[in-house]
């Protein structure tokens, strides 16, 4: 069996051997190539070596357009029909900017910067969607030594104003659409000076944003404009100087902002390049589904700046809005997935369970014939790459009219953020392209359920967790993952308490994410330290581990286990979908019930749900604790909005405890009883 770590160095105290990987048992990466020591050396070779190349994709809404369509409402039990009105989006081609190009502006802005009063150091917070602009705003900073302090858009006013006051910010990048959200914030925050924007705004919302700030409020144009004007030599940056102060959405307490240096990021480039970079082509094209501020995507982008890939902008500010994504939501064009044809893309798990569902969910329209031609490609498909065979027919009469959907041209995609269920990865995997699992600021070899080896610019080791049966000697070595290497942060922003607790005096982030060492020295993520509870029977179980698994019920579009150590089994709260529950109402003649919300509710419904939960366990190897008692239907999807997921789709699980807390004790009162 091919092995994808080497154990070195001695036996550890309270755990396994440090692993490294097989790309770099002597010492661990630290730059992709000779001359590339920052970020600012990372786009500065992209311009030199493919200035002509397209950098950065971006659409333009050209127009809205109305539809009127009939929909149908329950109120009071009863069926109603209005008649909406729904706006659709009718967008341009792509219009791309080389990376000579991007290269130039983010030097433009860099000086304009200078010209309005900042200097090398300066911290500018980037508060955006994921959009061109956001990644061009943090290279201009870096073309002046500046440091860039980032926060999800979705983070709300009061963690924003947490976020610069912490960083003393001078400057905010924003777009036009979160200016009032940001005019809020800035009378909160004494060192901001400047405003920055990008996007269309009209002038009496702007005038009112003016006149509702102290600060002085720009557009990004403007500000490269003043620096073409007053241009000003590049300061660049040292690896040690700091590059980011990413602030993480958390799921309790205020944002935290881990420190990251130029050293960091570009250690993380190199060994990514290590892994993958053999298979990148001249004519590769990146679809980011990630946010910016999520640690993740912002590797990944810069990785593909490296490599020269063509990164697409997304319409509407974001890299992907899903109001744009698809064709359904475009009129007179292409939904971007289509027009821009991607052959690689990230995303967290939710969207590929969303996507997942979303095939599944056609092939059952399709006849029971259809349905059986498909499944029995899908087993000989999975069958052939198990035994790297070649799969060029059935791809073509079957796989491709689904490949078609992203586009045609996807050859690999990254899953980051949270686990993705194993059936969910192995099912896109055969139906589309492989999905890689990562972990942190890593990529992987290809596996189910696996996030791979360490990537060559980190080690890992496995640290017992004795309480929960933890250990190294276990017949699959288990343990914490600590991590130590050229990539790792340094710590969190004047949070000297957290930072002590996290990292040890001899460099090793203590992750608190508990994973197995796999026969051929990979790494299985099985749960979150923090989230082992132990039942009453003396069983420990991992909920983000069943959440995983239960969560790729074609039913469910979410779910939160819970365990109380009072009681034997783990309950589960589960948002589903209307569309789905009448369909499933439908099918078993339950017509005694139309409101959607006491349809959730309904004996024959919960019970058929339940019991459809207990089998996607089955399929997935949970055994008897781990088995659910019982769930409650939730009829409302769970957003960030309603702070029940953090910007990474995650699940915050305290608020959702805290908001569903009668519904799990009269779960675990019936399971008293």
């Amino acid at each position: 069996m091919k092995q994808f770590t080497v154990e070195i160095g001695p036996e550890q105290p309270n755990g396994g051997r440090i692993r490294r990987s097989i790309f770099s048992p002597e010492g661990l990466c630290r730059v992709p190539t000779p001359h590339v020591h920052t970020l600012y050396d990372v786009l500065s070779r992209s311009a030199a070596k493919y200035p002509e190349r397209k950098g950065f994709g971006f659409r333009k809404v050209e127009q809205m357009v109305d539809e009127e369509k009939e929909v149908s409402k329950f109120v009071n039990g009863e069926e109603v029909k209005q008649t909406k009105t729904w706006k659709f989006f009718q967008l341009s081609p792509y219009h791309y900017l080389s990376y000579k190009e991007a290269s130039r502006l983010a030097h433009d802005v860099g000086a304009g910067f200078i010209r309005l009063g900042l200097s090398h150091r300066s911290k500018i917070e980037l508060f955006s969607p994921t959009n061109m602009y956001w990644l061009l705003t943090a290279h201009s900073a870096f073309t002046q030594n500046m440091t860039i302090v980032t926060a999800y858009d979705t983070l709300g006013e009061e963690g924003l104003v947490h976020s610069m006051n912490e960083t003393e910010v001078e400057a905010i990048y924003t777009v036009a659409d979160l200016l009032p959200t940001v005019q809020k914030a800035a009378g909160k925050c004494p060192s901001l000076r400047y405003i920055v924007y990008s996007g269309e705004i009209k002038t009496e919302a702007l005038d009112r944003i003016n006149a509702g700030v102290s600060q002085t409020v720009i557009s990004l144009d403007e500000v490269a404009k003043l620096g073409r004007e007053h241009p000003r030599e590049a300061r660049k940056p040292e690896p040690e100087d700091l590059c980011c102060i990413m602030y993480t959405s958390g799921s309790t307490g205020n944002p935290k902002g881990v420190m990251l240096s130029h050293k960091n990021i570009v250690a993380a480039i190199a060994g990514c390049n290590t892994i993958l970079g053999h298979l990148i082509t001249d004519n590769d094209s990146m679809m980011a589904y990630l946010p910016l501020a999520h640690v993740l995507e912002f590797v990944v982008e810069n990785l593909c700046v490296f490599w020269g890939v063509t990164i697409l902008n997304m319409s509407l500010g974001c890299y992907a809005s899903v109001r744009t994504l698809t064709d359904a939501s475009v009129r007179n064009c292409k939904g971007d997935i289509k027009e821009f044809r991607p052959t690689l893309m990230t995303g967290v798990p939710a969207v590929w369970e969303s996507i997942r569902k979303g095939i599944l969910a056609k092939i059952a329209e399709a006849s029971p014939k259809a349905q059986k031609v498909f499944y029995k490609a899908y087993a000989t498909k999975a069958w052939l790459l198990e035994r790297h065979l070649p799969t060029g027919f059935i791809d073509k009469v079957v796989f491709n009219k689904i490949k078609d959907q992203v586009g045609g041209r996807l050859r690999f995609a990254l899953s980051g953020g949270a686990p993705v269920s194993i059936e969910t990865q192995k099912f896109l995997s055969v139906a589309i392209c492989p999905i890689l699992g990562g972990f942190g600021m890593t990529e992987k070899q290809f596996g189910y359920g696996q996030v791979g080896a360490p990537v060559p610019c980190c080690e890992i080791k496995l640290v017992d967790v004795p309480d929960a049966n933890y250990l190294s000697t276990n017949a699959k070595p288990q343990g914490e993952v600590w991590v130590r290497g050229p990539s790792i942060t340094k710590g969190y922003w004047k949070r000297d308490d957290i930072t002590q607790e996290t990292m040890t005096e001899d460099n090793w982030l203590q992750t608190g994410d508990i994973a197995e060492w796999n026969e051929n020295g990979t790494l299985t993520i099985i749960d979150r330290k923090k989230n082992l509870v132990k039942l009453s029977n003396g069983e420990y179980i991992a909920l983000e581990k069943l959440e995983s698994i239960y969560k790729s019920c074609i039913y469910v579009t979410n779910v939160c286990v819970y365990a109380d150590s009072l009681y034997a089994k783990p309950i589960a709260v589960a948002v589903v979908s209307e569309p789905v529950i009448r369909k499933l109402a439908h099918e078993k003649q339950v017509t005694d019930e139309t409101d959607f919300e006491a349809l959730c509710q309904h004996d024959i419904v919960k019970k058929t749900i339940l019991a459809a939960l207990l089998e996607q366990a089955k399929e997935g190897g949970l055994k008897g604790a781990e088995l659910l008692f019982d769930v409650h239907l939730c009829h409302q999807e769970w957003t960030t909005d309603s702070g029940l997921l953090t910007a990474a789709q995650k699940i915050k699980r305290p608020e959702i405890t805290k908001a569903f807390k009668a519904e799990f004790e009269a779960m675990n009162a019936k399971q008293k009883s």
